[in-house]
């Protein structure tokens, strides 16, 4: 016979096995051994420490907790127990608690490699970046073979925009490890985000040579090719994740992103909506959402849509700005359009305000040649470039230097045309903001000028970060950008009048007009009015079909119902979709209006479109958002526009047109003004407002004469300037 076991003995042997069974992964049997051990010795420290591990490995962190707590009662100086209470503290999310544990366990063993590597992900985490940092670089120093730490710290680095150095710690990894896939994608990441597409493109093939099935890499490559425009392989890598996952968001936002780019409205917010069944509270997706709303014409619905983003992420900054362009379109005032802009600034452009102190070396003679820089993504075929190209190319060189920063991968007859113009042209797409800053410092700009405002591709960030004496927002969405940092604004009375201007972060400058556009080649204009042939009138509105709010269309039909043999025809890109037709003339058809007399044409050429104007005798501008560059066009085409004056700068456009060239009697004040204005002029009448037109806006409003009006302003800001700095 063996003799009986000692209890000592018998509590090491029970704990051998326990921790037998621990090793080999069976747990059940291993707590089951350890809460043997505890009945017996409820002190036990190994058996309180073990059980509370294994507790923790079977997803009931709460009561490791509880068995860790006891277990350094027994042992309070256990570097391991502690270490391990401090990482179930973490994964119970009481933050506070576990960063406290970890500190003290570092101040007992400043050497504990582990502890350094957690309290770093925590820190992480918590957003504590820059500390976390710190503990990642301890750890390193601590065991220079861990260089999947470089991971974490090069996470750490890009969440706080130190994209190089977090591409530094990305080169180390790979050195050692050329097919690491995540340091392959994350480098890839940190290089689309310093607007480097090429090289973030080139890290995602690398990536998916080695994984072609990985959805984070295609998401990321499908992203970066949607900067450069190149939406069939960006749609092509969206289309893969879905058929990979149909359950990832990302997958079905990235679809729907090329789908509105495409000008394919209904499908895109099917794909939005697929989004949000998937995940109900995913920003992205409430934020597309918005944005195919407002495309389809509902810009209240939109802006709801963008409160819901904010109420989630008070600083998505494509919310903000998103938010910002419904507005334009909704019937509310300047107070809450400059508002709006003013969020962006005080949630986004003030905090890089705050890390830029301005840093200006230019000198200061008040009367010499200017530097002045234009910065836009809309240097090509774009409505923008018809509003600012006539100005850069009548620009006085003996006064001033042109330097265009250009913030597009596209490039045309429209860019080559304003390379001509330029003394010095950038290419900047794929520049960060802060090598956009260098460069303007390192250029000498005096007055740097943004014609994008908050449309896309602006590059706001830049002028937040103040890298001229002189800002300017003018020409390609001149309507306020609430940066403090933005000087002047270029507008006109009508467009901003006196009493409203104090709710603008910009101090306004008047020209002539707010914009002008370059006139249309001569061969495409007609001098008949088309009523003389059709004997009817017929009325047109050459603009974005979002712009039809129920409220004109309310008019509109007024005007149709009053004069019955007259048509309308409207002509938008967006009338290529079936569906926006489709609900167009179920507008009109509930208003009385048969579809029979309205005609829709979708995108054609430039040269087509202009001439379309040949079969309209009066356009009508649209409201609350009205035409700017299209009010413009028909105008210079010979066709008379009648526009409402409104209560913010974007209803207002046309009526600030029409007042600078004369034509304030076709303005109208209220919807009766705007009926009435429509159904006075004879056929005679519009046949000589067709041919007076030309000379009209070029006594007033032709490229050389405005562009000196600009130069005298720019002279100004600059004289201003000098004498502010001098005294």
């Amino acid at each position: 016979m063996q003799p009986a076991l000692r209890k000592g003995d018998e509590i090491a042997d029970l704990f051998a096995r326990a921790s037998a069974f621990h090793r080999a992964g069976d747990l059940e049997k291993a707590q089951a051994g350890y809460k043997k051990i505890l009945k017996k010795r409820p002190n036990h420290f190994g058996a309180l420490y073990q059980l509370g591990l294994a507790e923790h490995q079977s997803s009931n962190s709460e009561a490791a907790e509880r068995l860790l707590k006891r277990a350094l009662l027994v042992d309070p100086q256990n570097v391991a127990a502690r270490y391990a209470r401090a990482v179930v503290l973490s994964a119970l999310q009481r933050d506070g608690e576990a960063l406290t544990c970890f500190d003290d366990l570092l101040a007992l063993k400043p050497d504990f490699f582990d502890a350094h590597l957690e309290r770093g992900k925590l820190l992480s985490r918590l957003q504590r970046f820059a500390d976390a940092i710190s503990s990642y670089d301890t750890a390193l120093q601590l065991n220079r073979q861990r260089l999947d730490l470089l991971m974490n710290k090069g996470e750490a680095l890009h969440y706080l925009g130190r994209f190089v150095d977090a591409i530094a710690c990305y080169d180390q990894l790979l050195a050692a490890h050329p097919t690491h896939v995540a340091a392959l994608i994350n480098r890839g990441c940190a290089f689309k985000d310093l607007r480097r597409a090429d090289e973030a493109i080139a890290e995602f093939n690398r990536a998916l040579a080695l994984a072609p099935d990985d959805t984070t890499a295609l998401i990321n490559r499908g992203e970066t090719f949607l900067t450069l425009k190149r939406n069939d392989e960006a749609l092509a890598d969206f289309d893969r994740v879905i058929a990979l996952d149909p359950r990832f968001t990302l997958g079905w936002l990235g679809r729907a992103n090329v789908l509105m780019l495409n000008k394919q409205v209904s499908e895109a917010l099917e794909a939005c909506q697929r989004a949000l069944a998937i995940e109900p509270n995913s920003a992205k997706a409430l934020s597309q959402i918005g944005q195919c709303h407002a495309l389809l014409g509902d810009a209240q619905a939109a802006v709801a849509f963008f409160d819901r983003v904010l109420a989630i992420d008070p600083s998505d900054e494509i919310a903000l700005a998103n938010r910002i362009f419904s507005l334009d379109f909704c019937e509310v005032g300047y107070a809450q359009h400059q508002a709006a802009r003013s969020e962006w600034w005080r949630r986004i452009g003030s905090r890089i305000a705050e890390a830029h102190p301005p840093d200006h070396a230019n000198v200061l003679d008040p009367h010499r040649r200017l530097v002045v820089g234009y910065v836009s993504g809309d240097f090509r075929e774009h409505s923008a470039a018809r509003t600012f190209r006539p100005v850069l190319q009548n620009h006085d060189k003996s006064q001033v230097e042109v330097i265009c920063y250009s913030n597009s991968p596209v490039q045309d007859e429209i860019t080559a045309s304003l390379k001509q113009a330029a003394d010095r042209w950038r290419d900047v797409m794929q520049w960060s903001d802060d090598q956009l800053t260098e460069c303007i410092r390192a250029d000498q700009v005096d007055i740097l000028v943004d014609l994008s405002g908050h449309s896309r591709g602006n590059r706001l960030g830049t002028f937040a970060r103040k890298p001229a004496p002189v800002q300017v927002t003018a020409w390609g969405h001149a309507t306020g950008t609430g940066l403090t940092t933005m000087d002047y604004l270029f507008g006109d009375p009508v467009m901003a009048p006196p009493e409203v201007r104090h709710l603008f972060a910009e101090q306004v400058h008047d020209l002539p007009c707010m914009m002008i556009i370059e006139p249309p080649p001569e061969g495409l204009r007609s001098l008949e009015a088309p009523v003389i042939s059709n004997g009817h009138v017929t009325y047109g509105a050459f603009t974005r079909a979002n712009r039809l709010s129920s409220a004109v269309i309310d008019v509109w039909a007024r005007i149709l119902r009053a004069d019955v043999t007259s048509r309308l025809l409207v002509k938008d890109y967006l009338l290529s979709d079936i569906a926006i037709q489709a609900k167009l003339l179920a507008e009109f058809a509930a208003r009385g209006i048969a579809a029979d007399r309205i005609d829709l044409i979708g995108p054609t050429s430039r040269d087509e479109h202009l001439a379309a104007h040949r079969l309209i005798d009066i356009w009508l501008d649209p409201f609350p958002n009205g035409g700017g560059v299209s009010a413009w066009e028909a105008l210079h085409m010979g066709v008379p526009v009648i526009s409402k004056l409104g209560s913010g700068m974007c209803s207002r456009a046309g009526a600030a047109i029409l007042t600078a060239i004369g034509m304030a009697d076709w303005v109208a004040t209220t919807d009766d003004d705007y009926v009435d204005i429509a159904l006075r002029s004879t056929a005679d009448q519009l046949r000589t407002i067709r041919r007076q037109l030309p000379d009209l806006i070029a006594a007033r409003c032709a490229p050389p004469i405005y562009t000196r009006a600009v130069e005298a302003a720019y002279r100004t800001m600059w004289q201003t300037y000098c004498r502010g700095r001098q005294s």
